[in-house]
């Protein structure tokens, strides 16, 4: 799933994608709507890639935020981004355990909330190359240590 071509503009409802670059900012594409228009340098332009939670540890990146909502959920829609507060937080809660509750407002769960439900209807959540890269990972650490673990480890003599 890329998120780099996948933009929200500040005071600008919903998600929109990139289509090109202008002088003066970028040509967009409402998500679903399908209307185009520039949206201006000046704006406040933030690709879904550059967003992150914060935690108690380190921040969380967008990506796994989703990744982590579409497990808890097993690939289905979340509830709504206006269900009740107490529901929101409780769910969010069950998604990421570890998110820092003081500085992760509901106007944040909610706006998360409602882009996972958009990109979700739009079939935009696919997380198969990221568990195929982290397979192949797993193979190459695998093929190392028995490499490591096969060689002769005392040096040859001349």
């Amino acid at each position: 799933m890329d998120l780099s071509k996948i933009l929200a503009i500040a005071g600008k409802p919903g998600l929109y994608k990139m289509l090109a670059q202008t002088k003066n900012g970028l040509v967009v594409e409402g998500i679903p709507e399908g209307k185009k228009f520039t949206a201006f340098s000046h704006e406040r332009i933030s690709t879904l890639e550059e967003i992150s939670i914060y935690t108690e540890g380190e921040d969380m990146p967008l990506k796994e935020v989703l990744k982590a909502m579409y497990d808890k959920l097993d690939g289905a829609e979340a509830l709504s981004h206006k269900s009740s507060n107490e529901e929101l937080k409780s769910f969010f809660e069950e998604a990421i355990p570890d998110y820092d509750k003081e500085n992760v407002y509901i106007s944040d769960i909610k706006k998360v909330i409602n882009w996972y439900n958009s990109l979700h209807k739009l079939n935009l959540l696919d997380f198969t190359e990221e568990e195929e890269k982290k397979e192949e990972e797993t193979k190459e650490t695998v093929k190392e240590e028995t490499k490591e673990a096969t060689e002769d480890p005392t040096p040859e003599k001349e």
